[in-house]
């Protein structure tokens, strides 16, 4: 049975830092994309930042670069993302997902809330 559970949420105050984190199990970690998304009330999900299987390339939606870091940790199993200069618009509910790189396997946590406010 395939399960990630994310944790590291929390309030914090805007310039304030997080780091989150996703534990896999269940599924061949170096076989898949890791990826962390978020979604805010009322707007779209977003894709925030991937690692791909091969864990030398990692992409970044705009608004965070600069300001957040994936990595993973093959032995444990596990994907962090490290926010920096957190802003009030980086409030959401953040995901991951491991996709497998054949598109075969598609798997989500159930996410951790992050709210940015002084």
């Amino acid at each position: 049975q395939v399960q990630l559970v994310e944790s590291g949420g929390g309030l914090v105050q805007p310039g304030g830092s997080l780091r989150l984190s996703c534990e896999a199990s269940g599924i061949i970690f170096s076989n898949y994309h890791m990826s962390w998304y978020r979604q805010a009330p009322g707007k779209e999900r977003e894709l925030v930042a991937t690692i791909y299987a091969t864990g030398q390339i990692t992409n970044y939606a705009d608004s965070v670069k600069g300001r957040f870091t994936i990595s993973r940790d093959i032995v444990t199993k596990t994907i962090y993302l490290q926010m920096n200069s957190l802003k009030s618009e980086d409030t959401a509910v953040y995901s991951c997902r491991a996709l497998h790189l054949t598109g075969r396997g598609d798997y989500w946590g159930q996410g951790t809330q992050v709210t940015v406010s002084s």
